[in-house]
């Protein structure tokens, strides 16, 4: 039953409602192991359920170039996106920083919301959005272990 409940969430995670960031790593964990950085963004609707999750872009060894237009180009409500560290390390660079104030920026202009950016390995991960802040504008939080 489990590998059942396991293959759906990998295969269609449409419809899984997504309550805090965590929520959503069980979808996107298989990347934890990829050898480049994959940025992904989670389309969220009204009910905060997934609507689709898709590869935004695949960069190098320690970074993935990442433009709003690519990220908000789905229809959605709100997104939440996520990237592998390939490097194992979820602390947030000054590059996924400052991709976070843009991509947030963007959503305003556009009406599409970015609930979260989440930084996850194998084992635990980061969320610009749990508590407790450490930053001006953003929230960021400590690496949490699952």
């Amino acid at each position: 039953m489990a590998a059942i409940e396991f293959a759906r969430r990998r295969i269609k995670p449409e419809g899984a409602k997504i309550a805090t960031p965590a929520d959503l790593l069980p979808h996107v964990r298989h990347f934890a192991d990829r050898k480049q950085e994959h940025f992904l963004c989670a389309s969220i609707n009204g009910a905060n359920e997934v609507l689709n999750i898709r590869v935004v872009s695949i960069g190098l060894i320690d970074r993935s170039p990442v433009h709003p237009r690519e990220v908000f180009a789905d229809r959605a409500s709100a997104i939440i996106v996520a990237r592998n560290h390939p490097s194992g390390d979820v602390e947030p660079s000054p590059n996924d920083v400052n991709i976070t104030a843009q991509l947030k920026a963007a959503g305003a202009i556009v009406g599409i919301e970015l609930l979260d950016h989440i930084i996850f390995n194998r084992n635990e991960y980061f969320s610009f959005l749990e508590p407790p802040a450490r930053s001006g504008a953003i929230s960021v939080s400590a690496p949490r272990s699952l």
